[in-house]
């Protein structure tokens, strides 16, 4: 390339200084919409959601079309923000509004059940023992859910996640 064409080049970019900055702000405006009503990614962190999710090392694929609860049924993984604190945490909805569920941990003594209210969804941990979750803090508002949880990342890794509520090896209720 000769100086002339060189400088012809550097010319042509700084002499459209509006050019560059309105690409510069519709590059921004569309990856701000894409990443506020597309998708988002997060670490998977914490024993809660042991085995479904590992403890380090796997990313979280979140859909944003679903927050606010939109569209998610009982089954999902979902990302939400957690009503004693300002953290973003990863749970599986297990009823929603009108649904019956347990109030504590499947086993104990107490068997009391308490019906979902409107506007609400009850959430649990796949690891029930280190799980801080809807048996915690109650009804989660469905304002609070970020997204639904579909897909998973590991190094070189991708997977689709699958709404099952039992464990891979154990795919029916009864055993």
């Amino acid at each position: 390339m000769s100086g002339g064409q060189f400088g012809g080049l550097i010319g042509d970019l700084l002499g459209h200084p509006f050019r560059t900055v309105i690409f510069a702000g519709k590059f921004l405006a569309f990856t701000h919409l894409f990443f506020e009503y597309g998708i988002q990614t997060a670490p998977a962190q914490g024993p809660s959601m042991l085995p479904t999710f590992e403890l380090l090392g796997q990313w979280l694929v979140v859909s944003r079309r679903h927050r606010f609860g939109r569209n998610v049924e009982v089954g999902d993984l979902v990302a939400y923000n957690i009503p004693v604190d300002e953290n973003v945490g990863v749970k599986r909805i297990l009823g929603l509004p009108g649904d019956y569920v347990m109030l504590d941990t499947p086993g104990r003594e107490s068997q009391a059940m308490i019906q979902v209210p409107q506007g609400h969804c009850w959430i649990v941990g796949d690891n029930l023992a280190a799980s801080r979750d809807s048996r915690y803090f109650g009804p989660v508002p469905l304002a609070l859910i970020r997204g639904k949880v579909v897909a998973t990342i590991k190094p070189f890794h991708f997977q689709w996640v699958e709404k099952n509520l039992f464990h891979r090896e154990n795919r029916s209720p009864a055993n």
